[in-house]
C-alpha cells in the first residue's frame, strides 16, 4: 500500500531494489500504526486536563455547569401531572428521554414527601 502523505512513500514510488522497497514498506506501516496512537494519546491527555481544570474550578466555586431550563422543566412536570406519556412530552418539548426521567424522579420524590 502506498500512502502519498508520508515522506517515505515518495521514495517508495521508485525503489532502487527489493530490500529498499521492503524497508520503506515497513516504515510506512510503522508510521501508519504510530500516528493514530499518538493522536489517541493527545486526545486522552486533553480530556484528562480538561477534567482536571473542571474539578479545580468546581472546588474554587467558579464552575457551575449548564443552567437548568426551569420553564421547560416546569412544563414537563405539568405534563407529567396531567398524565401525558414520555413520548408525547419528548415530542412537545424537544427534550431527551433522560430529561423526562429526571423530572419524573423529582416529581415522584416531591409527591412522596407531601
Amino acid at each position: 500500500m502506498i500512502t502519498l502523505d508520508l515522506p517515505t512513500s515518495w521514495m517508495r514510488a521508485s525503489p532502487a531494489d527489493n530490500c529498499t522497497a521492503r524497508m520503506f514498506g515497513a516504515l510506512n506501516a510503522m508510521m501508519l500504526d504510530v500516528l493514530p496512537a499518538v493522536a489517541r494519546k493527545d486526545y486522552e491527555d486533553r480530556r484528562r486536563r480538561q477534567a482536571q481544570g473542571q474539578a479545580r474550578a468546581k472546588a474554587e466555586g467558579r464552575y457551575r455547569g449548564r443552567a437548568e431550563n426551569v420553564v421547560r422543566n416546569d412544563g414537563i412536570a405539568a405534563m407529567l401531572k396531567g398524565g401525558a406519556s414520555w413520548s408525547k412530552i419528548q415530542a412537545a418539548t424537544g427534550c431527551s428521554r433522560a430529561t423526562v426521567a429526571k423530572i419524573t424522579k423529582r416529581f415522584a420524590e416531591a409527591s412522596g414527601r407531601s
